[in-house]
């Protein structure tokens, strides 16, 4: 099933914005986002239709954009599996703009489980920090009941260049 025109012409005018081809693969929840974070740039403090507790603040975002903080130190890299409420609230989003605030490096992305699984690499300071976010904050609309930490360990450089979302 084709997309009405008007919805249409939002992921085409999206993937132009963003630099994706048409048609490109949005999910509900990729596009939700994608349509409330240009609202946002038209509105401040404007919240997500999405769900009641809204993807995005303006605050948070503006924060995110913020240059991640040099830390020097040992480098840690540790898988993760977030428990709870974690799908069709923009927790991948806010997974990634936290990480790219701290300056950490690595992936994130649903599973078909229900859960968002991803893996966390940078200096010892930061990736602790990420994993207490994992555990404790989340997307504002999140409900984390548990989060898993496997696989960590010390490494002598970062496998990745930035932190994305996987599909």
């Amino acid at each position: 099933m084709f997309p009405s025109a008007a919805v249409g012409r939002s992921l085409l005018a999206l993937g132009a914005l963003f630099g994706v081809p048409w048609p490109a693969p949005f999910s509900r929840e990729a596009a939700a986002c994608a349509v409330s974070l240009s609202l946002l740039r038209s509105r401040p403090g404007a919240a997500c239709p999405q769900s009641t507790g809204g993807c995005h603040r303006s605050s948070s975002f503006a924060a995110a954009m913020s240059a991640p903080a040099k830390v020097s130190g040992a480098l840690k890299s540790v898988d993760y599996e977030v428990f709870g409420r974690v799908q069709g609230v923009c927790f991948r989003m806010y997974t990634e703009q936290e990480a790219k605030k701290l300056g950490v490096v690595g992936w994130v992305k649903n599973t078909s489980q229900g859960t968002v699984t991803g893996q966390v690499q940078g200096p010892e300071e930061r990736v602790n920090e990420m994993k207490s976010w994992l555990s404790k904050v989340g997307s504002p609309s999140s409900r984390i009941d548990k989060t898993n930490f496997s696989n960590e360990k010390e490494i002598s450089k970062l496998d990745f260049s930035d932190f994305n979302t996987r599909y």
